[in-house]
């Protein structure tokens, strides 16, 4: 919830600015439901695609101060964030309301982005892949695995957002690892688990970018802060760019 119209208009001009020729990488920015026509002009025929930070699963009716798939398609979403620790944590969104999201989403050819990660108390108690397999096997549940594989999975690390704490590259590895064994498990399909993109998202900025781009199994991130200010994601995403094999 940050950026008025105007704000993002310029992020995305510099962004435009500064990006128009890099090649070998997705950007895909996410700003509020007010900029998203606004944004989606600013960005027309250029590398940048736009994603929403959330939506409904039902196509209309009486969900006041909802949004659906529809809707977003119509301004222009090609991706839509899902299941956010944030959305789960003050907004009390469930496995099943994620899986019946993710369902509405594919149905009008929109790519989830699949928010997947635990707390601190959770990791201290050894409890991370329990949670992880749990809210996958939840939020995928039912999908063919040929729908999965049009789905982006980002681990968030909970106790990593906005704290300055980063899990190590290790560590994000371990847990992007499991995912990908995961999928395999739950899609019997070696090709499709390992063509799925795994992104981190904890506290990502352009210092360890590097670092953890280099680990097998993470294909990306999901930037939260350092996204508001241009230069900053400038930066993560030039770090990033050669370091994949």
């Amino acid at each position: 919830m940050n950026k008025n119209i105007t704000e993002a208009i310029e992020l995305a001009n510099s962004l435009k600015r500064e990006l128009f020729d890099v090649k070998g990488c997705e950007i895909v920015i996410c700003p509020a439901f007010t900029a998203l026509a606004e944004i989606s002009e600013v960005i027309s025929n250029t590398n940048i695609k736009l994603g929403a930070q959330n939506m409904h699963w039902e196509k209309e009716g009486a969900f006041t101060g909802e949004v659906s798939a529809p809707m977003l398609k119509d301004v222009g979403c090609e991706y839509v964030i899902l299941g956010h620790s944030e959305r789960r944590q003050f907004f009390a969104e469930t496995n099943q309301m994620i899986n019946k999201k993710i369902r509405s989403a594919l149905t009008y050819a929109i790519t989830p982005i699949v928010c997947v990660g635990e707390i601190i108390e959770e990791r201290k108690q050894n409890k991370t892949f329990q949670v992880v397999g749990e809210q996958l096997k939840g939020c995928l549940k039912d999908l063919t695995p040929e729908e999965i594989g049009k789905i982006v999975i980002a681990y968030e690390p909970v106790w990593a957002i906005g704290t300055g704490l980063t899990a190590t590259p290790q560590q994000a590895q371990e847990v992007h690892s499991f995912i990908r064994r995961t999928l395999l498990e739950m899609t019997a399909d070696e090709k499709i688990a390992n063509g799925v993109t795994i992104q981190y998202g904890g506290s990502v900025k352009p210092e360890n970018i590097r670092d953890l781009i280099k680990e097998e199994d993470i294909d990306g991130a999901l930037v939260g802060g350092a996204s508001l200010d241009a230069n900053s994601f400038l930066k993560i995403i030039k770090n990033s760019l050669g370091i994949k094999r």
